[in-house]
């Protein structure tokens, strides 16, 4: 079993609504799709890197959308979201629904147009589901590493790993150090901000886990 990332950038006529908007704003950069429902029933909890007023505004472009629960945190404002549709293109669904691999949260739409997410299945079937997605959209390949169902041993969250994994990459934890936390936001493409909270966030965890291991 594979575990793949996968990066795609969506023609506007198939981009989903909310991706549109966030393009188009000046108040949030980054949306994470962390859960969904079935189809039948389409419940989605979202995570955005803006306030309440800029993600309540961002989610009007969602013409679907009965009702929103918004709820602010340190770093960004979740958006627990239920609506009658996904409103992504058909071809996209449908592209989903036969690919015969499964998607794991979070999927993460830039301001960029850039989506990331990743998915896991036999590598045939990854193989298959690629140069499908590629029919539709400009999609590249960024990781594959072998799928491991254990848990991990830490409470790191996935935004923190990737914060991690950025400073890893920047030489943030090189001796003597050689990348920054500006450098760390580039790769995570989010505010310096918001990059030290969440590699501070990370260590802490990282710590109390070592600590308590003892």
């Amino acid at each position: 079993m594979k575990r793949v990332s996968f990066s795609a950038t969506f023609p506007n006529a198939i981009a989903h609504p909310l991706h549109r908007r966030l393009v188009s704003s000046d108040d949030v950069s980054r949306v994470e799709l962390l859960m969904w429902g079935p189809m039948g029933t389409v419940t989605t909890l979202l995570w955005c890197d803006g306030d309440r007023d800029a993600v309540a505004d961002l989610l009007t472009a969602v013409e679907s959308i009965e009702t929103t629960e918004l709820v602010e945190s340190a770093d960004g404002t979740y958006a627990f979201v239920h609506q009658t549709a996904y409103e992504f293109a058909e071809s996209i669904l449908d592209l989903v629904a036969d690919s015969g691999v499964v998607f794991l949260p979070p999927v993460t739409f830039r301001d960029t147009g850039r989506v990331q997410f990743e998915a896991v299945g036999q590598s045939d079937a990854l193989t298959a589901f690629y140069i499908e997605l590629t029919d539709l959209v400009e999609g590249t390949i960024e990781r594959v590493d072998e799928f491991d169902r254990q848990p991990s041993a830490t409470a790191v969250t996935s935004r923190q790993q990737a914060a991690l994994d950025a400073a890893v990459a920047v030489g943030y934890y090189e001796i003597p150090r050689s990348g920054t936390v500006e450098a760390v936001a580039d790769e995570l493409e989010c505010a310096s901000s918001t990059a030290g909270e969440l590699l501070r966030k990370a260590e802490a965890e990282l710590v109390a886990r070592a600590t308590e291991s003892r």
